[in-house]
This record gives C-alpha cells, sequence and structure tokens, in this order.
C-alpha cells in the first residue's frame, strides 16, 4: 500500500466505467469510481482522473472552532508542525498559483514515469555566433530590432529537433498519441510567488530574431499577469533553464500535455579532449532530457536529446 492510499479514508471500492488502468488505480487506492467525473472521451473516466480524485479525497486540516485559538498544529499532515517551537515559524496561506502547481507537478511525479536523458554540449561557436548576429541586428529608432539571448538560441535548437524527431513531438492520451502538427515550446518562466510556461507556437519556422522578441513580449506579460490562457495553455515540449542562475545541470518534472521538457545548465569553461586528442579548453553546457516512457522510449530520447546537440554545436544550421 503506497503513502498516497494510506491518506485514503474508507475501503469500499465500486468500479464503474473507466479505462484499464484507471480501473486497477481506482481498486489499489480505494478509489470509488461512480464518484469520479470522467474527462476521457465520451465521459470514459481515464487515469488522470483517479489521481485527481486521490488528491482531493485526501484529508485536509478542519478551521479551529470559532472562540478557540488555532496554532496550527492540526493544520500540518501528520502533526509535524509539533516539531518545532511555537512563535518559531509564521504560516503562509497557499495561493491559488501555488496549489495549482502543488497539484499539477504531484499529478505529473505520481503519474509520469519520468527518465532522463544527460549529454554535454560545446557552445563555443554558438556564442561567437550570437555576439555576430547581435553585432549585425539593424537598428530602429536607435535601438537594434532584436538582441539574443542564449536561450533564444536553445528554443529553436530544440524545436528543430522535435520537429526532426516526429515521433517524440507527442502527447500521452489513455486511448491513443496526440501526434502534433507542428512544434509549440513552452519556457518555464518564474513569476512571484511561482511559475508560468508560456508558449512560442510553430517555434520551429520562426526566425530567431522572431523568436527573441515574442519571448521578450511574454515573459513580460507574464511577470505582470497579463498573459491570455491560450498563451501558456498546451504545447507539444518545453524548456526549464537555470543557466543564469549558475546551475551546472537539474532534471525538471515533465509538464503534461507535454511528452518531453530539456532543463538547460549554465554554459562553463570545462577541460575537454579535442579530435586530435589533445586536452583544451571549451565552453561546455549539460542539459538533461526528462521524458515520458508512455510515449516516448530510450533511443528515441536519445535520438532526440542527440539531435539537439548536433543544432546546438553547429548553431549555422539553425539559420539555414
Amino acid at each position: 500500500m503506497s503513502l498516497l492510499n494510506s491518506l485514503i479514508t474508507g475501503s469500499d471500492c465500486t468500479v464503474g466505467s473507466g479505462a484499464p488502468l484507471a480501473r486497477r488505480l481506482a481498486r489499489e487506492s480505494g478509489i470509488n469510481l461512480g464518484s469520479v467525473a470522467g474527462t476521457g472521451p465520451h465521459g470514459r473516466i481515464i487515469s488522470a482522473d483517479v489521481s485527481k480524485a486521490l488528491v482531493a479525497e485526501a484529508p485536509v486540516a478542519l478551521p479551529a472552532p470559532t472562540g478557540t485559538q488555532n496554532t496550527g498544529q492540526e493544520a500540518a499532515p501528520g502533526g509535524s508542525l509539533k516539531q518545532f517551537p511555537e512563535g518559531t515559524f509564521d504560516l503562509q496561506p497557499h495561493t491559488p498559483m501555488r496549489r495549482t502547481i502543488a497539484r499539477r507537478l504531484l499529478e505529473a511525479k505520481t503519474t509520469i514515469p519520468h527518465f532522463y536523458l544527460t549529454v554535454d554540449c560545446r557552445i563555443d561557436a554558438l556564442l561567437k555566433l550570437r555576439a555576430e548576429l547581435n553585432a549585425s541586428a539593424p537598428m530602429e529608432d536607435g535601438a537594434p530590432k532584436y538582441k539574443l539571448s542564449v536561450n533564444d538560441m536553445v528554443i529553436k535548437a530544440y524545436a528543430l529537433a522535435l520537429g526532426s524527431t516526429p515521433d517524440a513531438n507527442v502527447s500521452w492520451t489513455e486511448e491513443s498519441l496526440l501526434r502534433h502538427h507542428s512544434v509549440d515550446i513552452g519556457v518555464a518562466v518564474s513569476v512571484a510567488g511561482g511559475l508560468i510556461t508560456p508558449i512560442i507556437r510553430h517555434a520551429e519556422s520562426k526566425t530567431l530574431s522572431s523568436i527573441s522578441n515574442e519571448m521578450k513580449d511574454l515573459v513580460a506579460r507574464a511577470k505582470s499577469g497579463k498573459l491570455k490562457p491560450a498563451e501558456y495553455q498546451g504545447g507539444t515540449g518545453a524548456i526549464s533553464n537555470l543557466g543564469m542562475f549558475g546551475v551546472r545541470e537539474f532534471a525538471a518534472i515533465i509538464n503534461p500535455p507535454h511528452s518531453t521538457i530539456l532543463a538547460v545548465g549554465t554554459g562553463e569553461k570545462r577541460p575537454v579532449v579535442n579530435a586530435q586528442g589533445e586536452l583544451s579548453a571549451a565552453t561546455v553546457m549539460t542539459v538533461t532530457l526528462s521524458t515520458d516512457h508512455r510515449a516516448v522510449d530510450g533511443a528515441l530520447g536519445a535520438e532526440l536529446v542527440g539531435r539537439f546537440r548536433t543544432l546546438i554545436e553547429n548553431p549555422m544550421s539553425m539559420l539555414i
């Protein structure tokens, strides 16, 4: 019995109409399918519906009775607040955004079988090309019409890699794989109280300057809370870049309906062995691809991240 199972009260389980995986999850978790709303085809119950019911049915703390002092001890699962003396902490209520992030990430980690592929990319050629493109940017009203970042070039490279690996540009559902006709890249953006993932639509067919200017606009409106739902919902893949914080490497959690997310670390000087077997220094960026194993197998994931590395290390190919 899993930890989440132990949070469920009651043991009766009436198995209703649902996909086989949904029925198995319901049976193992003690969920009554008769009380679960189905979101699958024709209202069929799928595993994601059971996962949501599982989280929803977990016991929560009740408010303290009127007229009594609520110390917050009852608010912690398992009474964990009892481990901290009163007066040594403050309770900060969860915001709707924080609750949504928690719910979606819990769902992702408990229902998606993640696996990870890590590669090192030499980016000296990319940095040189970026500097040349920025230096040659046309001026408009006394300012350059674009200023490319490394992240802009990462977005373009990953979009092209997904576009040339169509079997990985998919979304998993209980009934079928959704094979997407375009590459829409979500980019994780830190905002007050959490994060949001605005999407560059048709990123594989856009120029670097278009991606750069669109990304700057999306980030600005994300931080001011002015994004429309259509600008952050959906997507066929995602990127999370913590390189600007000096993070060398990390693994990101897949955000459904995506089947992949690319975690990007910082570029730093490292010793490498060149083609002639000589030791030299190169600027190296480590990336880790997180993949939903239901939709993308190991060899396919390796093909995808390998194509990304080829594009990053040969950046002129992104301009052709």
